[in-house]
């Protein structure tokens, strides 16, 4: 509630309970916001009344923006924690050499590689 308070997605006098509230008054907080390392917002998922979230969505999310923070790379649609990820074009083959070690050339812009540990 005070997130949702401090980013202005309720009104300043909604009260410390949603008593009161309709559900119309709190529509606003079935938004999903992914803030990265660097405080930028990476993702911002906003479902219905109607359909509940998908944590596991969310929590991959969370995983990718993490890892994606510290090395090179991107996760691929449907990537899950431990599965072969892309190094970005940004890093030359040398490069990518150095710091993944052996990796596969699918085409000259898409290169896979093993999941860099957390560290």
């Amino acid at each position: 509630l005070k997130v949702a308070k401090l980013y202005e997605m309720l009104p300043a006098g909604a009260g410390e309970t949603s008593e009161g509230r309709t559900p119309a008054d709190n529509a606003t907080v079935r938004s999903v916001y992914v803030i990265g390392p660097d405080k930028k917002i990476k993702l911002v998922l906003t479902y219905p009344m109607t359909t509940g979230r998908n944590f596991d969505e969310i929590l991959r999310v969370i995983d990718s923006v993490q890892l994606t923070a510290k090395h090179q790379v991107a996760t691929p649609a449907n990537w899950k924690q431990g599965e072969d990820v892309i190094i970005t074009a940004a890093v030359s083959n040398e490069d990518a050499i150095k710091r993944f070690g052996a990796y596969e050339t699918v085409l000259p812009y898409l290169r896979k590689t093993k999941q860099p540990s957390a560290g």
